[in-house]
This record gives structure tokens, C-alpha cells and sequence, in this order.
């Protein structure tokens, strides 16, 4: 294993087109090192937020914040003005503390940013979760992250339990008059943030089943945050850009619906939120609010190079969308480019546990590489390691990726066992994903080594859905795989073996799990099968079944 810092003489032999060093057998970023505060510098992840707005502020009634349904909006003034007055409150009200974790079950909304930014100032530990998860889902969530209050709605409290310091309604009157009125002066200045305190737990799915909270630092935050923009940096020919409006279609609990909130905010851009996502209202707000930028999937790529709806809208204001999750293919970014030329398409990789960012695309050059996710990020190291004999790998061989730097989260809450599963003892955080380096230092994904099924933005974990297929007594074993969907990208798909005499059909198991989890974790498909292929140490064999499944297409085996 290398040296978790390798000498400067050791930098010497690093090659500058793959970023590779023979020596350490390490990738190294080829990108500029990024200007990071020291890390003995007290510092919260919303004052070095802030502190970049103040370096090129905005003019104080631009909007921050839009909902795209109302058209409602927040100006900059109002919006630090809300985050003052909001943390002096929750100082002065409640017995809230630095480190103490403070859940948070709400639909995005203009409020939902007001109370992350005020809460981590004050050293609250923020644990973001998706408001329609099930009962069991949110129960497992609480016991992770061990919160001593939670802020939620009318309509997502009843999910929770009793907390310590209760539940705090974002949509009733008594939050509003904590947004907007000092209920008692009590200064901020005594807060003392550091940067390696605790600042967010995302839940992330684990490779073994449940649901994991990765548990993430100011300072992780503070340095993804700290990146150049990669989305206009060359799309006019260096000419200077107007104000950047981005429409969020992520949720703000998932890692990059949040990390896009804390960098427009930081760069004093328009942020226009969706509740729910639509494609008809989503090219409408494009051309409501003039957006340029918007983080997308492959299939919301697919579905905007296929729909005759494109036409009837004024996308002409969008210059660049950010693309993630898996690479796209060359035809699908041509078709699409047939309808909208000029707007430039951005890949790029990462992970909740590498605080969102770990490669990207950059610039016209480097996005015409359409099978790549990009180079390293600013200050990322990166090994591939072949998962059976450990060694690591240089350019053009494919083995599970690696990745070393300031945004690896600190591990995994209420897990000491996935935490050292993950994380190698020498800050590597192990992906679970089969990817190669070229000899020009893009990144490659080639499969993931871990099972999780990507239905959408969300990550389905198979082993869940199968422990609650298991569960039914007409049931006797159960697989769960991708099946590849143009829309979804992957959705579940369940082979089930029925208990003799048993006539389950395949609506009744989609029904059985539809009632348990999430509306995304759904089994959409449904195979019987006399037996589940297993290896002899019982691990089932879904390359098997995936092969299967895609060769014959058919529900019934």
C-alpha cells in the first residue's frame, strides 16, 4: 500500500497525461490544487458558504430561492437576513447544541434551505431523509442517526417518534415567526464550529441491504464546495456570463440536490426549486425562468432527445446539463444535440460517501469523450485495485476503484462494520465500482461490483427487497436484479420461487412489497422460477439471472 502522503520527489514521476505514478501506483488529479481554508481554522460549512457570497455578492434583491409550482421567490436579503434570525432562535429557544443531530422530514420548499444553513451554523448536525420513505424506512433512519429533535410538516410528523426536544412544524405560523421575528437576543458569536465536526448524515443504500447514514464533515463540505464551476467555464468562448439560474430536480436530502444548493448559494446564483418532478413543468420553468443549468440523469437525457414536447418550449436560455450516474451513450447525445445544438452536456461520477463529486467532465474537449464520467476531481487520488489479488493497477486495466481525499466521508453512523468494510485504513474509500483510467486520465465505469439497482436518481438495494419477499409465506426464496428500463434506467425485478401449491400471481407480490417501502423501491417485474441460482457458499448468481432476464424478456420462465 502507498503512503497516505507520498514525497515530493515521488510527484516527480508522475505522468502528466494519465496523472498516474508508477511508484505509489496512485492517480493523481490533473486539475489545479484547489485553495482550501487551513484545517485548524474554525470555520462552519454555511460562514465559508457566506463568506464566498460576500467575495461577489449579488445585488440584494436578486431571487435566491423559486418555486418553480408558485413562482414564489426569496431574495438574497431576506434569505441571510431568515438564516441570522432562524439560528439566533433556535440558540435562544431550544437547548440545541454542536454535534447534536437534528432530523429533518420535509418535501424541498423555500424553507427546507433557510433551516440547513441555520442549522449548521450552529453546529447542528443536519439528518436530511426522504419524506415519503416508509414507517420501518424512517424508524431504521432515526436509530442511525440518534436525533434529539426533528423538523418536519403537518404532513410527514406523524411518521416520527418522540424526541427529546420534540417536533418542530416548518409549515406552521410559530416556524415562520422564528424565520422572521427575534424572539430573544442571543448573540452567535460564542458558536464555535470545526471544521472535522460532524455537519450532515445522508442516508445512502448499503451493498448488504439496509439503508446506511454517511456521516459527513464541515470541512468535506467545505472543500466540494470549494471547487471551480465546471458548468460555463467555456461554453461562450470566454465571454462573461450572465447570472446562472439552475433548476434543482433533485431532492434537497440527496447528496447532490444539497451540495447544488450550497454551491449556488455560495456563487450568488438563482436556485429554482421543484417539489415534485415533471417533465412538462420542468421545460416549462426552463423557459419561465431563463435556467441555464440543470443536473439530469441518462434517462431524463433520453426522454428529452425522444419527446416532440421539446419544440413547444423556449429552452434557449439552457447552456449546459450535468450528467451523472452512468455514462451515455454517443447516439443518445447525438440525438439529443439534433434538438437542442448548443447546449453542452457534462458528465461526471460520484458518491454520497465522497461528499458528491469525484470526477467530472470539463469544457467542450473534455465532454466529447461521451464514455467517460471525466477526469479526477481537484484534490481526489484514485487506485484501481483488482477485487481478488488487492494489487493495484495501472492505466488501461479495470479493477474496483478507490478513491483518497479531503471529501471521503468519515464513515458510516451506527456501522463500525461497514465503516471498516469501506474504508481502508489509509483513507482509501473503497467504491464497490468496476472502472479503468485511460492513458489520458479519464475515468471509466464499466459495472458496478456492488448489486445496487439505480432506478432513477435513487439507489434500490436488492438484499431488502429480497429479505421482504422472503418474508411472505407463500414465498419460499427470492432474487432481485436490474432490468434494464429506457426511463428509469434500471428498475427492480424480482424472480421468485412460489411454495407448492402456491398460485401468488405477479400483481399480488408487486402489491405485497408496494405496501412496505418507498414508491421508487417498488418490484415492477416479476419472473417464477423453480430455483435461484446460488454458488456453493450460497451467494445468489445475478449475473446469472441478469443474463437471463435480458435474453428472454419475458415475465413468465
Amino acid at each position: 500500500m502507498a503512503d497516505r502522503n507520498p514525497s515530493l520527489n515521488a510527484a516527480h514521476f508522475v505522468d502528466h497525461r494519465s496523472g498516474f505514478c508508477p511508484q505509489t501506483k496512485i492517480f493523481h488529479s490533473l486539475r489545479p490544487p484547489l485553495l482550501i481554508p487551513p484545517l485548524s481554522q474554525p470555520l462552519s460549512v454555511t460562514e465559508h458558504a457566506l463568506s464566498l457570497l460576500q467575495s461577489s455578492p449579488p445585488p440584494s434583491n436578486a431571487a435566491v430561492l423559486v418555486d418553480s409550482n408558485s413562482g414564489v421567490h426569496l431574495s438574497y436579503a431576506i434569505f441571510l437576513r431568515q438564516i441570522r434570525t432562524l439560528a439566533s432562535n433556535l440558540k435562544a429557544l431550544t437547548s440545541l447544541s454542536n454535534g447534536q443531530v437534528a432530523f429533518i422530514l420535509a418535501p424541498t420548499s423555500l424553507e427546507v434551505p433557510v433551516l440547513y444553513f441555520a442549522l449548521l451554523s450552529l453546529g447542528v448536525v443536519i439528518s436530511p431523509a426522504n419524506p415519503i420513505g416508509s414507517d420501518s424506512e424512517i424508524s431504521h433512519q432515526i436509530r442511525l442517526s440518534e436525533p434529539v429533535i426533528a423538523f418536519a410538516t403537518s404532513s410527514t410528523a406523524s411518521k416520527l417518534p418522540k424526541l427529546p426536544l420534540g417536533t418542530v412544524l416548518i409549515d406552521s405560523p410559530a416556524f415562520l415567526s422564528m424565520m422572521t421575528e427575534i424572539n430573544r437576543s442571543d448573540g452567535l458569536a460564542d458558536v464555535k464550529v470545526d471544521q472535522s465536526d460532524s455537519a450532515a448524515i445522508l442516508y445512502s443504500s448499503g451493498t448488504t441491504g439496509r439503508v446506511k447514514g454517511v456521516l459527513l464533515s464541515h470541512r468535506n463540505l467545505i472543500v466540494v464546495n470549494s471547487s471551480p464551476n465546471p458548468l460555463l467555464s467555456e461554453v461562450n468562448n470566454g465571454e462573461t456570463e450572465p447570472r446562472q439560474v439552475s433548476l434543482c430536480l433533485l431532492p434537497l436530502f440527496h447528496v447532490f440536490g444539497f451540495v447544488m444548493l450550497l454551491r449556488a448559494i455560495s456563487r450568488g446564483e438563482t436556485l429554482v426549486l421543484m417539489q415534485k418532478f415533471d417533465f412538462v413543468e420542468m421545460l416549462s420553468a426552463v423557459e419561465k425562468f431563463r435556467v441555464t443549468y440543470i443536473p439530469v440523469s441518462p434517462p431524463l437525457v433520453v426522454a428529452m432527445a425522444k419527446s416532440e414536447l421539446v419544440a413547444k418550449y423556449d429552452l434557449s436560455s439552457l447552456q449546459v446539463l450535468g450528467c451523472g450516474g452512468a455514462p451515455l451513450g454517443k447516439e443518445v447525445i447525438e440525438k439529443f444535440h439534433q434538438k437542442l445544438p448548443k447546449v453542452e452536456i457534462i458528465q461526471g461520477y460520484g458518491l454520497t460517501e465522497s461528499t458528491a463529486g469525484a470526477a467530472r467532465s470539463m469544457g467542450p474537449e473534455e465532454s466529447s469523450n461521451t464514455k467517460s464520467v471525466g477526469r479526477l476531481s481537484e484534490n481526489m487520488e484514485a487506485m484501481i485495485v483488482d477485487p481478488d489479488s488487492g494489487e493495484a493497477l495501472p492505466p488501461g486495466h479495470r479493477g474496483e476503484l478507490w478513491l483518497r481525499g479531503p471529501g471521503i466521508m468519515k464513515g458510516y453512523v451506527g456501522d463500525a462494520k461497514a465503516t471498516t468494510e469501506t474504508l481502508h485504513p489509509d483513507g482509501w474509500l473503497k467504491t464497490g465500482d468496476l472502472c479503468y483510467f485511460d492513458s489520458d486520465g479519464f475515468l471509466y465505469i464499466v459495472d458496478r461490483l456492488k448489486e445496487l439497482i439505480k432506478y432513477k436518481a435513487y439507489q434500490v438495494p436488492p438484499a431488502e427487497l429480497e429479505h421482504l419477499l422472503q418474508s411472505n409465506p407463500e414465498i419460499i426464496d427470492a432474487a432481485v436484479i436490474p432490468y434494464p428500463d429506457e426511463d428509469a434506467g434500471e428498475i427492480p425485478m424480482a424472480y421468485v420461487v412460489r411454495k407448492p401449491g402456491s398460485n401468488i400471481t405477479e400483481a399480488q407480490v408487486i402489491d405485497f412489497i408496494a405496501k412496505q417501502v418507498a414508491p421508487y423501491k417498488k418490484i415492477r417485474r416479476v419472473s417464477f422460477i423453480d430455483a435461484i441460482p446460488k454458488s456453493p457458499a450460497g451467494k445468489i448468481l445475478r449475473r446469472e439471472l441478469t443474463q437471463h432476464a435480458r435474453s428472454h424478456g419475458s415475465n413468465k420462465l
